[in-house]
């Protein structure tokens, strides 16, 4: 199942794309999901598609020529394939912040729970998570970190730029 942000709401969804290996045919008919490297091999028949196409990236993927040509795309499942792996966070800013991607951004693989606030940040807006996981739980782990460090695309401003903005009054009633 997919867990899909809507309406600043997180709910589970059927996923709509097939998955088609390099080695497989593409149905005539239907989303589809492919690798980053068919969808470049192949992007005039692809992207000539009246049904929606979506591309997957492994972990050790790179984006070097997806991104200019993203917008195309209906969808980008990047793939975590181990927690302490952060390179898809890394693509998921880049494609959002660099490349303007608007379509949905997909984590897959192992995915941890006190990850998803971060993944969101980074511009995750859906997730491959096993059924198992619970609705109420996921868009919990979405509200507990209410201050954030780091600047991302998502709008929110880090901690340091509010400590700066304090008035002199302010910053020593915070210190006393």
């Amino acid at each position: 199942m997919i867990l899909r942000n809507i309406n600043n709401r997180f709910e589970f969804v059927e996923d709509n794309f097939e998955r088609i290996e390099d080695d497989a045919p593409v149905p005539a008919t239907g989303a589809v999901l492919v690798s980053a490297n068919r969808w470049l091999e192949e992007h005039d028949a692809l992207s000539g598609r009246a049904e929606p196409v979506g591309v997957w990236i492994e972990g050790d993927g790179d984006l070097e020529g997806l991104g200019e040509k993203c917008a195309q795309l209906e969808l980008v499942a990047l793939r975590f394939p181990v927690f302490k792996d952060g390179r898809a966070y890394s693509q998921a800013r880049l494609l959002r912040e660099r490349y303007g991607f608007k379509g949905e951004l997909r984590a897959t693989g192992n995915i941890l729970r006190d990850q998803l606030a971060f993944m969101e940040r980074c511009g995750f807006d859906a997730f491959e998570l096993d059924e198992r996981v619970g609705l109420e739980q996921f868009n919990k782990a979405l509200t507990e970190i209410s201050v954030c460090y780091q600047p991302t695309g998502d709008g929110r401003v880090p901690v340091y730029q509010l400590r700066a903005a304090r008035t002199p009054l302010e910053q020593t009633r915070a210190t006393a």
